[in-house]
């Protein structure tokens, strides 16, 4: 049996229509949202609400947490903020908790003066540093994990973790799918290009989250129960879980954010269709980020790519065969046969009005 679960980053315009970043947001700004939205009891255990307590609920701000020189949480500079759903059976009901999740995050949004707009890298800043700079107790907190040591990228950067797992699987085959979906990332992650945006104007290309970001952090994660089961690497491609329902979960990170919460339906109905399958044989333990940035630039007009993503598209769809969730896949099918995706979109209204601000409004 297969589980499903969905992060997805919300990034917003505030009242002034200037989008709402660590620059000209204030945590209370967001908190103020996320404390009007409903706790759920039976959410938990399921989901982890760590250390600092901000991960309460369906809904949390996103951010970098500073510390005073001890392991007290002082404040969060804020770039969003980030809904996830509860672990589901299937991919249905995955996306439509995260529709209604996302109804009601607009809804009260709005009432606090946010809109909530569509972005996968920051449209304005090209990077993060922390003010004031990080204390001696925050460096070596960072040090300690890789990936946390790249948050100048987690910053600027917005997109989704697609989560699945399967029932009882051991954990060296759950490896060995995470390695599976390193390795093709390049070619799943056009499907969602959406952050053709850059220090202000258009970037010369359809993913500019995937320039920048793949390679220096992961593309795929799998939670493991045991520190022998640990495999080094910088990125990472294990972590220890958190909480118990972590143990086995693959995140697939590497993905651009979606409006189109069906987008999502496809993408993890192709991560289910490569994880089933038994004819692919390209594994990898850290991203190509070479690869990814040929991807980032060009997406399926790149002949490879295209050639590629048609190539696991297809090889998904054979391994699946009669299950009801191969039929997802046909919105992939299409913006291949049409090799047009989300950016070429953003892109063509932008050259019609002119304004960053304006584009993004017409997303969600």
């Amino acid at each position: 049996m297969f589980f499903f679960g969905i992060e997805h980053e919300v990034a917003f315009l505030n009242h002034e229509g200037k989008f709402a970043d660590f620059g000209c947001t204030k945590f209370a700004d967001f908190n103020q949202i996320v404390d009007s939205l409903p706790i759920y009891p039976s959410d938990y255990p399921q989901l982890r609400v760590g250390d600092a307590g901000i991960k309460k609920k369906r809904w949390y701000i996103e951010g970098f947490e500073r510390f005073a020189d001890s392991d007290e949480v002082i404040d969060c500079l804020s770039k969003g903020i980030e809904i996830r759903t509860t672990i589901h059976t299937d991919i249905h009901s995955a996306v439509t908790e995260l529709t209604e999740s996302f109804r009601l995050l607009r809804e009260v949004a709005s009432s606090c003066g946010f809109s909530p707009v569509l972005a996968s890298f920051n449209p304005y800043r090209t990077s993060f540093e922390p003010h004031p700079p990080l204390n001696d107790y925050e460096i070596k907190q960072l040090q300690a994990d890789p990936d946390d040591q790249t948050a100048n990228i987690h910053m600027v950067t917005y997109g989704p973790d697609l989560n699945i797992s399967l029932a009882d699987l051991p954990i060296k085959d759950v490896i060995d799918i995470g390695r599976k979906l390193t390795y093709y990332s390049p070619y799943i992650v056009p499907f969602s290009y959406s952050s053709p945006f850059y220090n202000g104007g258009l970037w010369e290309g359809l993913s500019v989250r995937t320039f920048v970001r793949t390679g220096k952090r992961p593309a795929t994660l799998v939670f493991v129960e045991k520190q022998e089961q640990l495999i080094k690497s910088v990125p990472s491609l294990t972590k220890i879980a958190r909480i118990p329902a972590e143990v086995g979960r693959i995140e697939f990170k590497a993905c651009d954010s979606c409006d189109d919460f069906s987008v999502y339906a496809a993408l993890l109905a192709l991560l289910k269709g490569l994880a089933l399958d038994e004819t692919l044989s390209g594994r990898a333990t850290i991203p190509d980020a070479a690869l990814h940035q040929l991807s980032a630039k060009s997406g399926f007009d790149n002949e490879k790519i295209f050639e590629n993503s048609t190539m696991i598209l297809q090889a998904a769809e054979v391994a699946l065969r009669d299950d009801p969730d191969v039929e997802y896949l046909t919105i992939l099918k299409a913006m291949l046969a049409q090799r047009k995706i989300k950016s070429h979109q953003l892109i063509e209204v932008y050259q019609r009005v002119g304004s960053i601000e304006e584009t993004l409004r017409q997303t969600y």
